[in-house]
């Protein structure tokens, strides 16, 4: 039975974890049952974006007129887009053929699954089972899948996933209509993507908005823009049955409030109602590795399973289904199994920033202002619109524009910011900023002199940088900057 230092399941995040290993001079081994890179570059959000930024093209030449420009109908080149994106796709072919290289690494493909504690094996892709293998330290990064819902006749009308969307199901042109079940981050980018390209778009979803973990102001704004762009959405909906005719697909759509059904048709079913992790698989019933009820892997904050010398690392622990986060967690396991320094990293959530790359463009980073109420704590609320800087009205953005983004800021007494929410233009980079300044570790020390005994230095989390800094003229960062100023402090909301 070959002994490995340290056994990785998944390519994704765990592939930082298994170059740090390599490096260290461990004997690896890497698990990997589809393609190396995990989904963000296989089947996510690098090449979503190949035909995001298609789409906001689109979107942006639709709103050329109103700043003096005429163009014509621009022409998709399905093809050209595609073969982009594979491109991009196609990368992790490089990637496994430089991990072949290396000396210490052992490459398995397949599905691994626990026959001990500290022992797995391999169903390989090529059939069979690999010979057991035995590691000193496993770090299980083998991600999440999409949920399917219980559709009554959805496997015999046929859906796709994102999965597999990048996969043998990819379109060889844009459907002529579309329905997509979720209306999540994943089902609103597709929806974006799709009614850009000149798909008929219906977008269902079971609770009251769409967007449901954005502030509900932010959700009900992107709303009005879909509908602005032909998208037809169906919210506190639930999808009961579908069936397939002909070359098209139907479903039966029962509104939650009222229990009127009625049906839709498209050409293709798009199933985006939220993932599911992949732990079923690894025979965790052979370890000491627990999961809560939903499935996912419990981890403390050194990313610790249960079990001795057993790790979990991105969407596998169930703390926000996110590259970034993972990518920030695999880091963080890094520094604690190779750096050599005996004061381990803590993973810390404090200030998880997210995106949805649909159209109008959203980010958020901390909480919303109903967590913020249902703490007890009191806060304050400021904002500003793109109608009320200098770039957003040289975009033609008018106070009364329907695409009038916003950002949306609640601090609290400390000066310390408890939630950022943007939407429109850049609201990924305009969101990042923040990010840093809720993650500031500032060591602050009271004064000396007696006179002084108010802290000397920012405190975490506050926006007091912001205050004291220069702010380039005219840039899209006004809009962030002058938030502060748009802060009401006469409307003081608290519990």
């Amino acid at each position: 039975m070959d002994y490995f230092d340290i056994v990785i399941v998944g390519s994704g995040a765990g592939l930082m974890v298994a170059e740090a290993a390599i490096t260290s001079n461990k004997k690896c081994a890497i698990i990997e049952k589809s393609k190396f890179g995990g989904t963000c570059l296989t089947k996510g959000c690098i090449p979503s974006k190949m035909l995001v930024y298609p789409a906001d093209m689109i979107r942006t030449y639709e709103k050329s007129s109103r700043i003096g420009l005429s163009f014509g109908s621009p022409e998709v080149d399905w093809e050209t887009i595609s073969k982009r994106m594979w491109n991009q796709i196609d990368y992790n072919k490089a990637i496994e053929q430089s991990l072949k290289q290396s000396e210490n690494l052992r490459i398995y493909n397949g599905e691994a699954e626990f026959t001990g504690k500290d022992k797995m094996r391999v169903r390989l892709s090529s059939g069979g089972f690999s010979d057991e293998i035995r590691g000193g330290i496993f770090v299980i990064a083998n991600g999440s899948r999409s949920f399917i819902p219980p559709i009554h006749n959805l496997e015999r009308t046929g859906y796709i996933t994102s999965e597999t969307f990048f996969g043998d199901k990819f379109p060889q042109k844009p459907w002529s209509s579309l329905i997509i079940v979720g209306g999540g981050a994943i089902g609103a980018e597709f929806a974006h993507i799709f009614s850009a390209l000149g798909t008929k778009v219906t977008v269902i979803e079971m609770q009251p908005h769409i967007l449901p973990t954005e502030e509900e102001e932010i959700s009900r704004f992107v709303e009005t823009e879909f509908k602005n762009n032909r998208i037809d959405l169906m919210t506190n909906c639930k999808v009961i049955s579908s069936e397939k005719k002909g070359d098209m697909k139907s479903i039966i759509v029962e509104n939650l409030q009222t229990g009127k059904r009625e049906t839709v048709e498209a050409q293709e079913i798009f199933i985006a109602s939220g993932v599911f992790p992949n732990n079923d698989i690894l025979r965790l019933e052979n370890t000491e590795i627990e999961t809560d009820k939903r499935g996912w892997i419990k981890t403390n904050e050194y990313l610790e399973t249960t079990q001795k010398n057993v790790y979990a690392i991105g969407d596998t622990n169930g703390k926000y289904q996110l590259r970034h986060k993972a990518n920030y967690e695999a880091e963080v396991l890094i520094h604690n199994l190779f750096s050599g320094e005996s004061k381990k990293r803590k993973a810390c959530y404090n200030a998880v920033p997210w995106a949805v790359f649909t159209w109008p463009q959203v980010a958020h980073v901390g909480i919303t202002e109903r967590e913020a109420r249902e703490s007890g704590k009191k806060y304050w609320i400021g904002r500003n619109y793109y109608s009320r800087i200098a770039s957003g009205i040289a975009m033609g953005i008018g106070g009364h524009s329907s695409d009038d983004g916003f950002v949306k800021i609640i601090v609290g007494e400390e000066k310390n910011i408890l939630g950022v929410h943007i939407v429109g233009p850049h609201a990924s980079i305009l969101l990042q900023p923040f990010v840093y300044l809720m993650n500031a570790n500032y060591k602050c020390e009271k004064g000396r002199e007696k006179r002084r005994s108010s802290l000397i230095c920012p405190q975490l989390g506050s926006y007091t940088p912001i205050v004291h800094s220069m702010v380039i003229h005219p840039s899209f960062n006004e809009l962030t900057a002058w938030v502060l100023e748009n802060i009401n402090w006469q409307d003081e909301r608290w519990l």
